[in-house]
Order: C-alpha cells, then sequence, then structure tokens
C-alpha cells in the first residue's frame, strides 16, 4: 500500500505546479540545463564534503570545524530522511508528467523537504560564521543548488523554501550547541 500525501501537498501542487512547469521549461535551453545539473551533482555532496574536508587549512580550529560540521550534516540528514519518508510528496515530474520534465535522475520518489537546499543553506550559515570570506563562492552556489532543484523538475519551490528553512535551522543549532 502505498502512503497517502497530505491533503495540504495536494493543495499546494495546484497552487505551484504552473510556475515549476514555467522554471522547469527553461531547461530546454542546454547551457542553462547544464549548469543547473552541474550545480545539482555538486550539490549532492562533493562539495560539502570538500568544504568540510578543507576546515583544517580554511581557520584555525579547523580540526573542530570538521567535526562540528560532520555532526550536523548527519543529524540533518537523519531528521531529513525521517521527514521524508513520512511525508511522501511526489515529486513534480511524477504528478505532472506531461507538463514538468525531469532533468535529472531522481534519488527516490519524493520531494519534499529538498535535502540539497537544507545542506546548501545550512553550510552557507556556518560559513558565514566560521569563514565569510568564502561567502562570494558559496551564497551563488547555494542560490543555484536551490533553483537546479525547481529548474530540473525535482522539486516544488514549497520543497525548497522548507528545505531551506530546515538548513538554517540546523546551523543555528550547531552554532548554538557548538559554536
Amino acid at each position: 500500500m502505498r502512503p497517502r500525501p497530505l491533503v495540504v501537498f495536494d493543495r499546494l501542487d495546484l497552487l505551484e505546479w504552473q510556475f515549476c512547469q514555467r522554471i522547469s521549461r527553461l531547461s530546454i535551453y542546454r547551457p542553462w540545463r547544464i549548469t543547473l545539473q552541474t550545480a545539482s551533482r555538486l550539490g549532492d555532496w562533493p562539495i560539502w564534503v570538500l568544504l568540510i574536508l578543507a576546515q583544517p587549512w580554511l581557520q584555525p580550529n579547523g580540526a573542530w570545524r570538521v567535526l562540528q560540521y560532520s555532526v550536523i550534516a548527519l543529524f540533518a540528514v537523519a531528521v531529513y530522511r525521517l521527514v521524508k519518508t513520512r511525508l511522501c510528496r511526489e515529486r513534480p515530474f511524477i504528478t505532472y508528467s506531461e507538463g514538468i520534465e525531469c532533468c535529472e535522475p531522481a534519488r527516490d520518489r519524493y520531494s519534499f523537504p529538498s535535502g540539497h537546499t537544507m545542506h546548501a543553506v545550512m553550510f552557507s550559515v556556518l560559513v558565514a560564521a566560521h569563514t565569510p570570506w568564502l561567502l562570494p563562492v558559496v551564497l551563488p552556489l547555494t542560490l543555484l543548488i536551490a533553483v537546479s532543484r525547481v529548474g530540473l523538475g525535482l522539486h516544488y519551490v514549497s520543497d525548497v523554501l522548507a528545505g531551506a528553512a530546515m538548513g538554517y535551522a540546523f546551523a543555528l543549532a550547531s552554532l548554538y550547541w557548538m559554536g
């Protein structure tokens, strides 16, 4: 038996699908689609693992930051997985297969919340707190990752906003508990 999504998601889907369709249609332009796919792939994990591993060279207490960033990332993934598997919102390209094309393979069936955006925002806040000189690189990448999730047909805008809110909350919790 397939889990039933919340009624609120049915309503949000109806409100958001046309906007998502417009954004995802821009992916017919090859350079833009490749840019979004690249951002999405970087947001999978490579850029954040690189950021974590680079901490000893980026700041004096870098070894502590490796631990902090790793712990909060693992905690965030655990909570994200729990939320995602309980709420079961279908991805836009599944719900609206006629109007929204998927331009990047999805890891699973459900879209809420956006884990890519969650991690991008979380690490952006941590970078702002510890290595603000990296923000000119990290902030545009974070924005591009968030846009890529909708532009590739993988998420609704509300999925991305929820992922951003979760990432912000996790970062603030990490800063509060671990400095």
